[in-house]
């Protein structure tokens, strides 16, 4: 990218990396980065020489540890992580399945915990991962209650869908938005997987505005809309945790 800063290079390099991969080898990272393998070679040693990358034995190059550092001094995500953890294990423990936290970080919904089970039905979602607003129950919720100016974006597409139930039209979506802000849940039956039910509410702070997304990812059947009292109790004691820090 022509007058691209340096920061603005390093921080593609980082970003080449995916959730569950640990390593990646400098070609790879500069065919992702969109960057000269020279360019990516330069920066991989400066960020290892800062801490923010490692290179192992083998030359491949990984996330390093002062990045977790740094994301975890005062960070508002992790804030509200430790305040949700005591609610969603008491929340994990009455489903048996899949329970997860998202927030919103641009126009996807990021998942800042999940808690799972052996056994539990299939859920592509992970820790750091990220999914589309319109296609989960968890970026239903958050988008209901984000800006118009976002919501008007992300109606006016793509709308990717995964499986004939994902939301694919404009329409479907503000009819969702709609139903979402009256009922204050989100009921997502085969939205990702056929298999599988996602149900997301949101999480307010003191304010009042929403803060996250609490969701379980359960059985697509008949008894998937039992568990919305459990959920909505454990987001309330989210929210509780949330005014006494």
């Amino acid at each position: 990218m022509p007058g691209e800063s340096v920061v603005g290079r390093a921080v593609r390099v980082v970003d080449a990396f995916r959730p569950g991969e640990t390593t990646l080898g400098v070609s790879e990272i500069a065919r992702r980065a969109g960057l000269h393998v020279a360019t990516a070679s330069r920066l991989v040693a400066e960020l290892v020489e800062l801490g923010l990358l490692r290179r192992d034995t083998d030359r491949k190059v990984g996330l390093g540890l002062r990045l977790w550092e740094l994301g975890s001094r005062a960070s508002p995500a992790l804030s509200l992580r430790e305040a949700a953890m005591p609610p969603m294990e008491d929340l994990h423990a009455v489903v048996g399945q899949h329970t997860q936290l998202g927030v919103l970080d641009g126009e996807e919904v990021l998942f800042l915990e999940r808690l799972s089970a052996p056994g539990a039905v299939v859920n592509y979602t992970r820790i750091a991962g990220r999914l589309p607003l319109h296609a989960s129950s968890s970026g239903l919720v958050l988008l209901a209650h984000a800006g118009a100016e976002l919501q008007e974006r992300t109606l006016a597409g793509p709308l990717r869908t995964f499986t004939p139930a994902t939301i694919g039209t404009p329409a479907k979506l503000r009819a969702a938005l709609d139903h979402v802000r009256r009922e204050g849940v989100a009921f997502c039956p085969g939205f990702i997987h056929p298999d599988a039910c996602g149900i997301a509410v949101p999480v307010r702070a003191p304010s009042g505005a929403v803060v996250a997304a609490l969701a379980v990812i359960v059985p697509n059947d008949g008894d998937a809309r039992a568990q919305i009292p459990a959920l909505r109790t454990a987001a309330r004691g989210i929210g509780r945790r949330l005014v006494s820090r």
